[in-house]
């Protein structure tokens, strides 16, 4: 199984709106809603895993708040600089949510809550 975190982008949103709009005129059922949704955490968490390629480092000026529950860890960091071989990009504030890869996931019911 695969874990649910890309559901909170914006294209996973916009999947997740999408389905609800088809539910609620009935061309699809919600169990088919589920599965489409749980073939998009399959196909993106397996698409990062084989596919990205590139390298960022960052540098941050202060870690605000640090978490680790359920193997994952979360991390809201402050005055943050990203950096790969081109660019050099300045952030505010960022979360960084990171899990394990490795280790199978049983994937809990949708959400669409964002913390931040």
């Amino acid at each position: 199984m695969s874990y649910q975190l890309y559901r909170n982008t914006t294209l996973g949103h916009t999947l997740q709106e999408s389905l609800d709009e088809l539910i609620q005129c009935g061309q699809i059922t919600p169990q088919l809603a589920l599965k489409v949704l749980l073939q998009f955490d399959k196909a993106i968490n397996n698409a990062l895993a084989t596919r990205v390629r590139n390298r960022v480092t960052f540098k941050a000026g202060h870690l605000d708040t640090y978490r680790f529950c359920d193997n994952v860890w979360t991390f809201v960091l402050k005055d943050v600089e990203f950096k790969d071989v081109t660019e050099l990009v300045k952030v505010d504030k960022v979360k960084i949510v990171a899990c394990d890869g490795k280790s199978p996931v049983t994937p809990g019911p949708p959400s669409r809550n964002d913390a931040e």
